[in-house]
């Protein structure tokens, strides 16, 4: 697992990268935002993670995560900040960011929230993933379905419902609970409400359903939901 961190407290940064280290990720060390969105265009897709920091040189970790999603990458940013106040989370989360740290904080929080975003993003993931007429599409963030050996419809996702989709196409024709989706793809750190991923569901189906096709995903009574493969 390749991250992208973004520190310019030259201490903290050291820290960071040593405990990184030694937890056998690789990471690439930059201290001003300009420089970080070099690596990013250049080998974003050899990164599983970033962690920026909020306030940075010539460009911000706000900047650079309206950066990224403006430009459809899905790449999880974990934020980090001094400023704790509500509003600058909200912000940091509103930018695009997955998650958030508030300094000063200890490494094992950082190490496990590191491990709920790499649980969301598996390292190494196939450009197009297909089942039956329908594909997903990770260099844009779209979902795929083709007719008579056709794309028709070209459908956004949001990073939420690409990686609902993803999960579920990777494990086509098998029932997963609620639970296990949301374990999966929420972090574990969160008190996510309980019908978070039926909520999810409902808007997945009704944006499927604005484009005119039929969600391939099944609820299963009391058991969870199936990406169902069969016409």
């Amino acid at each position: 697992m390749r991250i992208l961190l973004v520190e310019d407290e030259i201490d903290l940064g050291t820290a960071i990268k040593q405990v990184l280290i030694c937890e056998k990720y690789v990471v690439d060390w930059v201290t001003d935002g300009a420089q970080a969105w070099y690596y990013l265009e250049n080998q974003w897709t050899d990164y599983s993670v970033a962690i920026f920091d909020l306030l940075l040189p010539k460009l911000s970790g706000l900047e650079l995560c309206k950066k990224l999603r403006s430009q459809q990458n899905p790449l999880p940013v974990l934020m980090l900040t001094a400023l704790g106040q509500p509003e600058n989370r909200i912000a940091g989360l509103d930018s695009g960011a997955d998650d958030y740290l508030v300094k000063p904080f200890v490494m094992e929080e950082l190490l496990a929230r590191l491990r709920a975003l790499q649980r969301r993003s598996p390292n190494l993931q196939p450009q197009i993933l297909t089942i039956g007429k329908f594909s997903l599409d990770y260099a844009n963030n779209a979902l795929l379905v083709t007719e008579s050996d056709q794309v028709s419809q070209v459908i956004p996702l949001t990073t939420k419902e690409f990686q609902i989709l993803t999960y579920l196409m990777q494990n086509a024709d098998r029932i997963i609970s609620g639970s296990k989706i949301r374990n999966q793809l929420w972090d574990l750190n969160e008190e996510p409400i309980s019908n978070v991923v039926a909520a999810q569901m409902r808007l997945l189906r009704r944006k499927l359903s604005s484009y005119g096709c039929e969600c391939p995903i099944e609820t299963i009574p009391s058991q969870g939901y199936r990406f169902n493969t069969q016409p």
